[in-house]
């Protein structure tokens, strides 16, 4: 049931307020001034707070901006009998969801506190959401080479310097730029991810920079691309090695001169975006064999990360382990499953040529094929594809 909180001096306009909500099935508390309205929402959460402007001691634009000052993400619909549009200008730039007059209007008041609910549980969501996409891109390992990316991610994430990320396939090249955006000035921006291996070479061009409607056949309406989705924020271009060659040119002029055009426009779109790029191919041999520009290397690989592989960290696998043993139970519902220390000797004999994903996968094996714990015999059994 949806809480809502009521300040307002007026007894009466508390107690209307507050039976007619209740009769809509809302769980309804009040308080009869600023000071004890700010009390009641330190020590409970609400979805939506109802707050009069003109009240003794503190008025309720001051509320508003002791609400907007602390951790509280409620929406704050503002009401008052004595209002002015000044005053409701005001409000809303301070943070206010809306503004009604006094007496309110039944109709309008429900619909706003609907719309402002709408807007509780999207944040509640998002928030979520965000809790989700932190622990799934987490860094875990205490090994040398894992503690040296952790301190570069640290020193460079604030900037806006290019980084070129590379190492093989599954070593958590994505993780490493999820890093970086978040922690980046940028990180409640965008977060944009294009696998340039994924997309056919005759429509890279389309899906980075967007296209005008006829531009080509299919083109049926007008498109933005990534780097229009990304501006301001972080394009991420995993496999850029993949690229072709008239897309890297693109995207050169993107690095140079922070505009793009869509296919089939010759105007100039000004985009503001932080550029991290991965890649699991040798670059420079691509260059020798003129599959990648090398302006463009030097471009994007201001600086240069590398991922290890699996193989040449196996003193993270017991934290690997446990960290998925965690992760993959949470989801599953179940609680987690034992692992014992020659289980964890034995996957560490094993040549990891999938990295961290292929790792991840064989966890996620033993764990349903032996829920009761995993042990060395185990490993052996499981972990490994089963022949006759």
């Amino acid at each position: 049931m949806p809480k809502i909180l009521i300040i307002d001096d007026e007894r009466a306009i508390r107690n209307s307020l507050k039976d007619i909500l209740e009769m809509e099935k809302y769980e309804v508390d009040s308080a009869e001034d600023g000071m004890q309205g700010l009390e009641l929402l330190s020590a409970k959460s609400y979805d939506v707070i109802l707050c009069d402007i003109k009240m003794p001691q503190m008025d309720g634009i001051e509320v508003l901006g002791k609400i907007m000052e602390g951790d509280f993400d409620t929406p704050v619909i503002m009401i008052s009998g004595h209002g002015t549009i000044d005053t409701a200008v005001e409000a809303i730039k301070k943070g206010a969801f809306d503004y009604i007059e006094k007496p309110p209007d039944l109709n309008r008041l429900l619909i706003t506190i609907r719309n402002a609910l709408d807007k509780s549980s999207l944040i509640t969501e998002t928030k979520v959401l965000k809790k989700k996409v932190s622990k799934k891109y987490q860094m875990i390992g205490e090994s040398e080479a894992i503690t040296l990316i952790k301190d570069m991610i640290e020193r460079v994430a604030e900037t806006d310097a290019r980084v070129l990320i590379t190492g093989e396939n599954g070593t958590g090249k994505e993780v490493v730029a999820r890093w970086l955006h978040e922690k980046s000035h940028r990180s409640a921006l965008p977060f944009v991810e294009v696998n340039c291996a994924a997309i056919p070479s005759e429509l890279i061009e389309s899906e980075l920079f967007g296209h005008e409607k006829g531009a080509f056949t299919s083109a049926i309406k007008q498109r933005s691309g990534k780097f229009e989705q990304a501006h301001t924020g972080t394009i991420f271009l995993d496999e850029i090695g993949d690229m072709s060659l008239s897309a890297q040119a693109k995207v050169l002029r993107a690095l140079q001169e922070n505009k793009i055009s869509r296919v089939g426009s010759d105007k100039d779109i000004a985009v503001d975006v932080r550029i991290i790029a991965a890649t699991n191919k040798n670059l420079k041999e691509e260059i020798a064999a003129n599959r990648f520009r090398e302006d463009l290397y030097h471009r994007l690989s201001v600086i240069l990360i590398n991922v290890p592989s699996l193989n040449e960290r196996l003193e993270d696998i017991p934290l690997l382990a446990d960290h998925f043993i965690s992760q993959i139970c949470d989801e599953y519902g179940t609680p987690p499953v034992p692992i014992s220390e020659d289980a964890i000797q034995e996957l560490q004999k094993i040549n990891w040529t999938g990295n961290i994903r292929e790792f991840r996968n064989v966890i996620e094996r033993l764990i349903i094929l032996c829920p009761k714990g995993i042990t060395g015999k185990e490993v052996n059994l499981f972990a490994q594809p089963i022949s006759k």
